[in-house]
């Protein structure tokens, strides 16, 4: 997506729910290689650059839509390139041609991730309560969850047979709504697969158990005792804990300790913390100003500098972590 609105100064445009979607994927660091100069809010008001171009990257919602046309109308930027993360409307590409009188669009692409991807085995689309007092659901949340899981299908390139739990209205309701969307966008789904998969939806309230349930891995651990949000995880309320270490990223993309310990034991996990300071300190050792006597030595030192800056993190990180579980263990008594 980046990549394809070529070289130049960038302005990335996203909406209140793309902000979510692009951060589990990309770092701040990673966006800028691109010659990101700027990321802004569509819903926002915005002086001109009008040297930069723009990358917008939003969901297809009538409420973007509408931003999209004002700013089209009085374009801010040199050029624009919409990406949006699902299936876009004909209305809506009319409405978008329409307000284009500057001619300033110079690309319009569906990116299917309408999706908050947390993992490779894991997504969530950040919905509030799902029922209401009734216990049924919630229309805006059919609506954003059925969207959310087309957009899944079609990013694996998948068009699933539908089962779903006959005793449970919800699951009927998500089911029709779903297979509504996959009649309606026909082509899009027409992927001429081999084998048809299954998907099965199930109502978790006929799930009294796993609730109930208490997983000591890692990942598990940290997200029922302390909680994980976007994969990342606050410790404000930690003792001891100094300002930098506030808020952590737990992500596989980016944390090679976590992606390696992410389902492993409490127990296990001690053993992996204390791998990883050793190696850390053998690390220290390479980069020891002390010793740099010579160019080469110097030299040495550049090198290995930036692996003991990404390792010391590492091990500042997971270590205030896990010395994080160990007290709430210890507080409660889990382990009793």
């Amino acid at each position: 997506m980046l990549a394809q609105s070529g070289s130049g100064m960038k302005v990335v445009m996203i909406d209140e729910e793309t902000i979510n979607i692009l951060s589990v994927v990309m770092s701040m660091s990673e966006i800028m290689q691109h010659e990101v100069y700027l990321v802004e809010r569509i819903s926002v008001p915005r002086e001109p650059i009008k040297h930069l171009k723009c990358i917008c990257f939003l969901r297809p919602t009538k409420s973007n839509i509408s931003h999209l046309c004002r700013e089209l109308n009085q374009p801010n930027y040199t050029s624009y390139y919409l990406y949006f993360t699902n299936a876009l409307p004909k209305s809506a590409l009319k409405l978008l041609a329409e307000a284009d009188d500057h001619e300033v669009v110079s690309d319009v692409q569906e990116f299917y991730a309408d999706f908050v991807a947390l993992s490779p085995f894991l997504y969530v689309f950040d919905l509030p309560v799902s029922l209401n007092v009734k216990y049924e659901i919630r229309p805006d949340v059919l609506t954003r969850s059925t969207a959310g899981l087309s957009s899944v299908l079609l990013a694996i390139r998948r068009c699933p047979i539908i089962r779903y739990q006959s005793s449970s209205d919800v699951c009927r309701q998500f089911s029709e709504s779903l297979r509504s969307i996959i009649s309606r966008e026909a082509i899009l789904f027409d992927f001429r697969q081999v084998e048809c998969p299954t998907l099965l939806i199930l109502d978790r309230r006929q799930d009294p158990v796993s609730p109930l349930l208490s997983q000591w891995t890692y990942e598990a651990m940290v997200h029922e005792l302390i909680g994980i949000k976007h994969n990342k995880v606050n410790l404000n309320r930690a003792p001891g804990v100094r300002d930098g270490l506030n808020e952590i990223t737990l992500s596989r993309e980016f944390d090679e300790f976590y992606r390696d310990n992410q389902f492993s034991g409490f127990g296990e996990i001690g053993s992996a913390i204390k791998r990883l300071v050793e190696s850390f300190q053998a690390t220290s050792q390479l980069v020891d100003t002390k010793s740099v006597e010579s160019i080469q030595d110097l030299k040495n030192f550049l090198e290995n500098y930036p692996s003991f800056r990404k390792a010391s993190g590492t091990v500042e990180t997971h270590v205030a972590l896990v010395s994080e579980l160990s007290r709430i263990v210890k507080e409660h008594a889990l382990l009793e």
